[in-house]
């Protein structure tokens, strides 16, 4: 196992200061271990001579706080880049060289296609993207790059940021018929610059401040269950609402509105006019929220160092490992328990008809099901739940990251239920975790003992009962008497048969 580090970015920006603390064993797992941020409105007074004094002292003192943190805090390495305002601006390389003066902060500053390939390498590690683009819409400017096979291609940045936006096109309050149409025409022109996006087939992610407050308000007026945007889809028609809401608000209304954060309701109309036009563009419908974005894309550099494109694979494996790695799953335990569910599964396709994406999902679980044991013993199927729901489980659907929380919900006892979580559902869901759940269970009692005493089990069927025969060195004492009490009733519910267990080893030959 390698050792651990933490790890910080800094991603100072025209509008926001942010800070990441990753901790991570390279190559083996990651998590966010803490995060700041403050708007800073670096670009707000920028002109021909540059960045204006007050701007500066802003982000100056934003920066020595963030300095001063990761000392206090012993981090192992920072990270700091500056992006559109400062690279824009003609004094741009003398405020980056009083930050290294004055502070001992190595600001480095990123181009354009930079700053798009960074956003693309922390978005296509959240988002399970293969071909499409990536859009991030930020303060200053907006990337958009252009993905195939889970690959950076190109990218483009252009000067649609929120606050450069808004700065150059908006002055009343609420917005004007007139300004709106000359916002809007800006945006279509400016695109129509990236030839190789119109016509470009695929999904299109988002990322960027922008991008998540609207799928939060999305998400607030919907009574969205999960409180992870991991894989939020934010469809066209949602976000076509949004713009008419915010475009006929005047600011004092637009703060109160759900999900958006105060300091954004004066700026974000741009941005979801920039987003709305990349769909139109594109001809999709709707648009996958990635979590991830700059700051992350340099931590995954660091992460995947030993890669020449430091981008997971199977994103969606890796995901459910990091989160039982994190959480210090026991991995022998749980990976007996994922065989098991997994050799019953696929004995039962006959009579589920279920495939491969429903086994992925008995398989996430199955790997997760006692994370929640780091909270408490007690009620740790619910702990499991929270944490898988908290957290989000890169590359899956919110659909899937519900199913697999509500199956290590109901591992070893309740009756399932999609509860809060059927507004995700599709038709036939509560039969499929019923079904998943039973399986799980019983998996997991087969392995009550934690000792793996049950090699194997062949299942059998007839019109009226399900027969499971254990496959073991010794006779399984522990895990019948258990699975008798725990499993088998949610078992007969689930496939409408009298469940039969028996053993390759009887009561009579121990000894």
């Amino acid at each position: 196992m390698p050792d651990s580090q933490r790890i910080a970015v800094i991603d100072l920006g025209s509008n926001t200061a942010r800070l990441i603390v990753m901790h991570a064993m390279p190559g083996y797992c990651y998590r966010l271990e803490d995060e700041i941020r403050e708007v800073v409105r670096l670009r707000k007074g920028l002109d021909a001579h540059g960045l204006s004094e007050e701007a500066m002292n802003r982000a100056f003192v934003t920066l020595r706080l963030f300095k001063r943190f990761c000392d206090s805090t012993h981090v192992d390495e920072v990270i700091a880049t500056a992006t559109s305002a400062v690279r824009d601006a003609a004094n741009g390389r003398a405020f980056v060289e009083r930050v290294r003066q004055e502070l001992g902060l190595d600001l480095r500053i990123l181009d354009g296609e930079r700053e798009a390939y960074y956003g693309t390498i922390g978005a296509l590690n959240d988002v399970a993207l293969r071909n499409g683009a990536v859009v991030d819409i930020g303060g200053g400017s907006v990337q958009i790059s252009q993905v195939t096979d889970r690959r950076y291609v190109q990218g483009w940045s252009g000067p649609l940021g929120c606050l450069a936006l808004t700065e150059r096109f908006i002055c009343s309050d609420p917005i004007t018929d007139r300004e709106f149409k000359t916002l809007e025409q800006e945006i279509q022109r400016t695109l129509h610059e990236v030839k190789w996006l119109h016509g470009l087939s695929g999904e299109l992610v988002a990322l960027g401040g922008a991008i998540r407050n609207l799928a939060r308000m999305d998400a607030r007026r919907s009574s969205y269950p999960l409180t992870t945007l991991h894989g939020y889809s934010l469809s066209l028609t949602a976000l076509e609402q949004l713009i008419e809401q915010l475009r006929t608000l005047p600011l004092a209304k637009r703060i109160k509105l759900p999900g958006l954060r105060s300091d954004r309701a004066d700026i974000i109309l741009p941005g979801a006019l920039v987003a709305r036009a990349v769909m139109q563009v594109m001809g999709v419908q709707s648009l996958t929220v990635s979590v991830n974005g700059l700051r992350e894309g340099l931590f995954f550099e660091r992460f995947w160092r030993h890669w020449e494109e430091p981008i997971i694979a199977d994103i969606r494996g890796f995901g459910v490992l990091n989160l039982a790695r994190i959480y210090h799953y026991q991995k022998k335990h749980a990976n007996h328990v994922r065989f098991l569910a997994g050799r019953i599964f696929e004995q039962l396709a006959p009579l589920h008809g279920y495939g491969a994406s429903e086994r992925e999902l008995l398989d996430a679980a199955a790997l997760l099901h006692d994370i929640g044991t780091i909270v408490a013993y007690e009620n740790h199927e619910v702990h499991s739940q929270t944490l898988i729901i908290t957290n989000g489980l890169p590359g899956f659907t919110p659909r899937e990251i519900a199913l697999i929380g509500l199956l290590a919900r109901y591992h070893r006892k309740g009756t399932p239920d999609l509860g809060e979580c059927a507004a995700l559902m599709l038709p036939g869901d509560e039969l499929l975790l019923l079904r998943l759940a039973a399986i799980l269970r019983l998996a997991e009692y087969l392995e009550r003992g934690r000792s793996s005493a049950v090699d194997d089990v062949v299942v059998s069927w007839s019109a009226s009962t399900l027969r499971l025969t254990l496959i073991a060195d010794e006779y399984p004492a522990v895990e019948i008497w258990d699975t008798q009490r725990n499993a088998l009733e949610l078992m007969r519910r689930a496939f409408e048969r009298e469940v039969l267990l028996d053993s390759t080893i009887a009561p009579s030959q121990i000894g």
